[in-house]
């Protein structure tokens, strides 16, 4: 399965120039499997400390309304978060889009800063429920976006279901090394491969650093954007992350 990872930016007017050039990559590598970064579609409002409503709605209008060209880009899936409202609550789900059934939502972010440029705990809630597998084209993968990527144990329990992709969209700084890492641990104690995608570019009091990248099952760096490669895909084999499961670390992790 060929998967793309990108860096895009935070500004409006750049990410319609990157969105037509992310199509033709994505057309002539044929890549099945397009990640995007966290809540891609409308600059970064959590940069701002104080909630407002105006500001959000219109977030979640962007959204919804880019979903409607996801199929510009030519692939069987695309993987995001995006702000919504459930049950009352606003929140950061990651989604699953399929080029026949639209989008679905199959997470909620649970790890939120609240810091400057990053007041996300202002702007929306915790998603307060278990980081559970999904099936997509054939592939066990599970969710975690941005800071849910430092939380280990979930990672360790979706290596125990089975789950062969970890995907990470992102919405981060300029210590790509400190991210990096924490991508190539959840893979190893998962025995899965980890991708992530980031923006790029300054936002108030935040300034992105992108640098996607695709991660195998033992940390190896398979792919990695940057300013003159924004986009970049790579093919991966779900075999190998289901063989490294009976490997070490993996198999030194004994049940709770």
């Amino acid at each position: 399965m060929k998967i793309t990872v990108t860096q895009m930016p935070d500004d409006p007017v750049e990410f319609e120039i990157e969105w037509g050039r992310l199509e033709s990559h994505v057309k002539r590598n044929q890549s099945d499997f397009v990640l995007l970064p966290e809540m891609p579609f409308y600059d970064w409002f959590c940069a701002g400390p104080k909630f407002v409503q105006e500001t959000w709605s219109e977030a979640v209008h962007d959204h919804s309304d880019w979903l409607g060209r996801l199929t510009e880009l030519g692939a069987s899936v695309v993987l995001a978060s995006r702000p919504v409202e459930r049950g009352g609550r606003r929140v950061n789900e990651g989604f699953v889009w399929k080029r026949k059934a639209g989008a679905k939502g199959v997470h909620l972010k649970n790890y939120l800063p609240n810091e400057p440029g990053y007041y996300e705990a202002r702007w929306y809630q915790r998603g307060g429920k278990p980081f559970t597998p999904f099936e997509v084209s054939g592939w066990k993968a599970g969710f975690m976006i941005c800071s849910d990527l430092w939380s280990m144990p979930n990672a360790r329990s979706y290596g125990k279901r089975g789950v062969e992709l970890i995907v990470a969209p992102r919405c981060t700084g300029l210590n790509i090394d400190k991210w990096l890492s924490g991508g190539k641990a959840a893979a190893v104690v998962a025995g899965a491969y980890c991708a992530s995608s980031n923006r790029l570019g300054k936002h108030g009091a935040a300034t992105f650093g992108g640098k996607g990248w695709v991660v195998g099952p033992d940390a190896e760096v398979l792919a990695l954007t940057s300013g003159g490669r924004p986009f970049v895909t790579v093919e991966i084999d779900r075999t190998r992350a289901d063989a490294a499961k009976s490997t070490y670390p993996r198999d030194a992790l004994k049940p709770d």
